[in-house]
């Protein structure tokens, strides 16, 4: 994994930021930063955000 945040908080600012700005699924950014799409999402999940592909974004 590349430096990416492990408070959660910034971490789903900096994935949002990411996805935004940069990549068009989070499939994309996955693949980019070399990190398990079902770990970010259990790590976010854990303190209630959900990943929306109709808005590319966590919330």
């Amino acid at each position: 994994m590349q430096n990416i945040p492990q408070d959660p908080m910034m971490l789903f600012s900096f994935v949002n930021m990411k996805l935004r700005d940069e990549y068009p699924t989070l499939d994309e950014l996955c693949a980019s930063l070399d990190i398990e799409r079902s770990w970010l999402e259990e790590k976010l999940g854990a303190f209630g955000f959900e990943y929306s592909a109709e808005n590319n974004k966590f919330w």
